[in-house]
């Protein structure tokens, strides 16, 4: 784990989701499309990462998150990309921390969560427009974590350029 990242206290009253960029070191990044049944988001194309359950931390559920979804083993927690606060259709609050990790496991069979995941694809930076299919005009979050991820693990990312980034990762206190 990077010893600069200062995970959010995740005992805190607040629902917490984890999000995990997964790059293979041929920059690309792992996507994931979600079945067309899932409440939140179905269709659509989306990153590692849910829930944090009662009584886990932020790695514990990148951790389990990151197994439950490709069969792969969590091994490095390399850099936070982003928190956010966001409330979708569902009107329940949620606060989300975004990280660049590294994992062990054969990275061309995932292992998808039955009924959770249909497809996966690795997208370079030229192919990332195409994780807006199924998603809502002017939502480009999948697309802006898996660009961010990308530019952090092949060197291209600096203070400077995330102060610009439309997300909350240079002003956010937690």
């Amino acid at each position: 784990m990077a010893p600069d990242i200062r995970f959010p206290d995740t005992a805190d009253g607040a629902l917490w989701v984890a999000g995990a960029v997964i790059t293979d070191g041929e920059g690309r990044v792992f996507v994931q499309r979600r079945s067309p049944d899932r409440r939140l988001f179905p269709g659509c194309w989306d990153l590692v990462g849910g829930h944090v359950e009662p009584g886990e931390s932020i790695p514990d559920a990148l951790a389990r998150e990151t197994a439950e979804e490709t069969g792969w083993r969590l091994t490095a927690i390399l850099a936070e990309l982003d928190r956010l606060v966001w409330t979708p259709e569902d009107g329940v609050r949620r606060y989300e921390a975004d990280y660049l990790v590294r994992v062990a496991g054969d990275l061309s069979a995932p292992r998808l969560e039955p009924g959770k995941h249909t497809e996966f694809r690795w997208l370079g930076e030229q192919d990332l427009d195409s994780l807006q299919d199924s998603r809502t005009p002017g939502d480009t979050f999948v697309a802006d974590m898996a660009a961010l991820g990308l530019a952090r693990a092949t060197g291209g990312w600096s203070p400077a350029w995330a102060r610009g980034w439309p997300g909350t990762w240079a002003s956010t206190p937690w």
